[in-house]
């Protein structure tokens, strides 16, 4: 008698959740607010109202004194028309004037942000090791900005950098800050921004030289890459530009294109596993073909994944990549 009852109740339930299941996806089909337009999971869902979900790098931390390395951090909005904001991390120093470092985030241009406490760790320790004042970028993101909002971004702060560093509007950069060592870097999609702000500096100035450029695990794709791939391009961009447009894949370049490149050393790291790294790796072959008067070296982590130095900071690989970013910031030429 117990087991019938029992296995009743289960009937019951069981129609019950295919009722309600029925009832959300009538509902999804009706309400703008359910149905989902474009699925970039891991990263976000769009609906057809326009709605984004964040489904990751919505954390942030606010800007402190870092206990561990002694770098201290504060928030300066560039741009109040957009809500364009930099974060600068400040580490302790004697004297003397330091490097300054121009950084963008990586979150496949539509998550993360320059708060983030992934974000907010991994600066405050380059910053120590490098001994670099640090500007993290927190661009605006796709969908609501779609490329080439972020670039658009870069350009504003390099050009604000150059711009306080002469007239001395923020004593963070002016008195300590070597205007004759900015360099400019970026992990994923931060490394693709990088990359861009150097050839749109190349054509145009922007009032700064550009000792070198990092590019760490760089996302850069090709025309033959799979259909999610293209799908995803597109979204970032709202489909202004195609699988050969330099911004997704500068192998495309012409070499005289490459020659404009505005720094004359380059730094690309590449995780083993990663699987951009075969543009990566191209990138490279690229530039040092394409008569480019600079230096461009390739530096390999074996066994890793994309962007695997942000999640352990602790790790012997990490401290490797780390330490080779750098001594790249601090070499003399």
């Amino acid at each position: 008698m117990a087991s019938r009852s029992l296995f009743a109740l289960l009937v019951v339930a069981a129609a019950m959740c295919a009722s309600v299941a029925s009832a959300l996806r009538s509902r999804a089909a009706t309400d703008p607010n359910m149905e989902v337009k474009f699925d970039f999971t891991p990263f976000l869902i769009q609906y057809r109202s326009g709605r984004v979900q964040r489904l990751m790098g919505t954390t942030v931390v606010a800007p402190s004194l870092d206990v561990r390395t002694g770098v201290v951090s504060k928030d300066v909005v560039v741009d109040r028309s957009t809500g364009l904001a930099v974060r600068l991390y400040r580490p302790k120093h004697r004297g003397g004037r330091l490097p300054v470092l121009i950084y963008f985030h990586g979150g496949a241009f539509v998550v993360e942000s320059a708060f983030d406490p992934v974000y907010h760790n991994y600066l405050n320790a380059l910053a120590a090791k490098a001994g670099a004042i640090a500007v993290s970028v927190n661009y605006r993101l796709a969908p609501e900005h779609p490329l080439p909002a972020a670039y658009d971004d870069a350009w504003t702060v390099l050009r604000w950098v150059a711009a306080d560093m002469q007239r001395g509007a923020d004593s963070w950069l002016a008195r300590p800050g070597d205007a004759s060592r900015l360099f400019v870097a970026g992990d994923s999609a931060g490394g693709n921004i990088a990359h861009n702000l150097a050839m749109r500096a190349g054509q145009h100035g922007g009032g700064a030289t550009i000792r070198g450029v990092a590019l760490l695990d760089p996302y850069f794709l090709g025309k033959y890459v799979d259909p999610t791939a293209q799908r995803a391009w597109g979204f970032i961009c709202a489909g202004r530009y195609g699988m050969e447009h330099p911004y997704v894949n500068p192998m495309a370049l012409p070499a005289a294109s490459w020659r404009r490149l505005a720094t004359s050393r380059v730094l690309m790291t590449v995780s083993d596993l990663d699987r951009l790294g075969p543009w990566q790796r191209a990138y490279v072959d690229a530039l040092r073909g394409s008569g480019w008067p600079g230096e461009a070296r390739l530096y390999v982590t074996p066994g890793e994944g994309h962007c695997y130095f942000l999640n352990n900071l602790e790790s012997p690989k990490e401290a490797m990549h780390m330490a080779t970013l750098a001594a790249f910031i601090n070499r003399d030429t």
